[in-house]
């Protein structure tokens, strides 16, 4: 049983929450178009954007045809809502710094992982040495494994674009 309360309490009620989101997608077709005099101006730009929706970004990092982010997740937003603002804003951004950018697009998917505290540093640490990990392995050995990982059932037809 339950005892009932008959004070009312003066304290405010809270929400709180701890969600960390590795969030991974990919330019669309893979197109090589994240080139180093870019790459820096659009990870602070992403940055800024996850800012705007009460997102804290850990991390942004990019190779020539993918980003990877990690994101303390507001506990007002859905992650499909933060994913969505994020993705066109920055190509919006994008489009408006050079007519080389003017057919810039994300592809439609990402992938979405969630990340324990206890992982928040190792994820850091994947997400900074990305240059590294792709020179022996492509973006879609690299999504897929993590599909895999996270034992996410998925259809190659539908997975890139």
């Amino acid at each position: 049983m339950i005892p009932a309360i008959t004070k009312r309490s003066e304290t405010m009620p809270q929400s709180l929450s701890s969600l960390h989101v590795h969030l991974i997608f990919s330019t669309k077709h893979r197109k090589p178009l994240i080139s180093d005099p870019i790459r820096d101006e659009l990870h602070a730009y992403m940055a800024t954007v996850f800012k705007g929706l009460n997102c804290v970004p850990r991390l942004i990092n990019s190779v020539d045809d993918h980003i990877h982010a990690l994101f303390d997740l507001s506990r007002t937003h859905a992650v499909s809502d933060v994913i969505k603002d994020v993705k066109s804003s920055s190509s919006k951004w994008i489009k408006s710094k050079g007519d080389e950018f003017n057919t810039f697009a994300w592809q439609a998917g990402y992938g979405a992982f969630a990340v324990s505290e206890s992982n928040v540093a190792k994820v850091i640490d994947y997400i900074e040495n990305q240059h590294e990990h792709h020179r022996t392995r492509s973006f879609q050995e690299e999504f897929r494994s993590f599909l895999i990982r996270h034992k996410i059932e998925f259809d190659e037809r539908y997975v890139w674009d």
